[in-house]
């Protein structure tokens, strides 16, 4: 079992931006036919309402230097200090080189700085937090610069009822440091390879190469048209796993770090989207004034930035001014999934910022 504890570790600062294009549900609904009533429906039930996406030219790699520099800002962080950089996405600017290569570039970051990329979605920032204080704890970094982002708004064609509504970009930055405090962390880990197919770019890679036939368009049999080169997801089989894995998960994590729910502040859930998180709270009889599920509403599913873009949202005045035991769980492309028990107390953590595409980045 994939579970893991460590000693003297914090998290110091978390900072998410997220694109200045708004795109609304409301002016989609010619995907639906001109029913308003469904519109509606999708508002109220499954969350979907706002996202925010880059523009053609804007990359996770650019939503995740712009965090990274407002950290570094906000902590009066140095540069030279960074010893560990991750960067984890699915939509990395190029195959060859990673995405920290180039953002550790960017940073001007020392040469000592180990740098590299975690290709994962959904579960991405606890696995990256996962390695980060795997990092900090064996001696290797005292500094780690946590980098999750995507813009998997690029990957979803306008006529695919099923993502189009759904997908929003963000990019997020975290430090995961050493401390002399005695804090303590939880972190469980899982992955079922067997519903790979269920979230998928089928064309772009080496197994299926991008050519004039993977950008032909075809309608399934609900009416959703798409490439193999959009993404595809199975909602159907997406809802099952989320809500049979994740209540499992939760009780897991709080027996393996010895907790009971009443002692835990948060449950801050990636944001598939909302109806999946309440049905979640519903399975552990948890009170949904524990579990931010609104953010998906203002800016989608923000696949691996989801997760540190709720913090900002919707806890940044409580893990500003307190302390905060809270967990952390992401689930879904992989499929994956992932669970962390953390103390917050008192970390840099300001509301979402707007990322303006051309922005000076000092």
């Amino acid at each position: 079992m994939a579970n893991s504890s460590f000693k003297n570790v914090k998290i110091s600062g978390i900072l998410t931006v997220v694109p200045e294009i708004i795109k609304s549900i409301d002016d989609e609904i010619d995907l639906y036919g001109g029913n308003q009533k469904q519109i509606d429906r999708i508002k109220k039930t499954i969350g979907l309402d706002e996202r925010r996406v880059s523009d053609a030219d804007t990359t996770s790699v650019d939503l995740c230097e712009a965090a990274a520099q407002k950290l570094f800002r906000g902590l009066d962080l140095k540069k030279k200090d960074v010893d560990g950089l991750i960067f984890v996405t699915q939509t990395p600017d190029h195959f060859q080189p990673s995405n920290a290569a180039i953002i550790h570039g960017r940073l001007g970051l020392d040469n000592s700085c180990a740098s590299f990329d975690i290709n994962l979605g959904c579960s991405g920032y606890v696995y990256g937090l996962w390695m980060a204080h795997m990092m900090v704890a064996s001696g290797t970094c005292n500094q780690v610069l946590l980098l999750a982002g995507d813009t998997i708004s690029k990957f979803v064609n306008p006529r695919d009822r099923s993502t189009a509504p759904l997908f929003g970009d963000a990019g997020s930055a975290t430090l995961i440091e050493k401390t002399e405090a005695n804090t303590k962390s939880f972190f469980s880990l899982h992955t079922d390879g067997s519903g790979n197919d269920f979230i998928k770019v089928p064309a772009g890679g080496f197994r299926c190469p991008t050519t004039e036939k993977t950008t032909v368009e075809y309608e399934d049999d609900k009416g959703n048209w798409r490439s193999k080169n959009d993404i595809y997801m199975n909602g159907g089989e997406v809802f099952n796993f989320s809500i049979k894995t994740e209540p499992a998960a939760i009780n897991e994590i709080l027996e393996y770090s010895q907790k009971m729910i009443k002692d835990v502040d948060y449950v801050v859930f990636h944001q598939a989207n909302k109806y999946i998180i309440t049905n979640i709270a519903k399975r552990l009889k948890l009170p949904l004034n524990k579990v931010p599920c609104e953010t998906v509403s203002k800016y989608g599913n923000q696949s691996s930035a989801s997760i540190p873009s709720t913090i900002n949202d919707a806890l940044s005045e409580k893990v500003s001014t307190s302390q905060q035991d809270i967990i952390l769980s992401g689930f879904g492309v992989g499929l994956s999934w992932a669970s962390a028990s953390i103390i917050l107390d008192n970390i840099y953590c300001p509301p979402v910022q707007i990322y303006s595409q051309g922005e000076k980045i000092d």
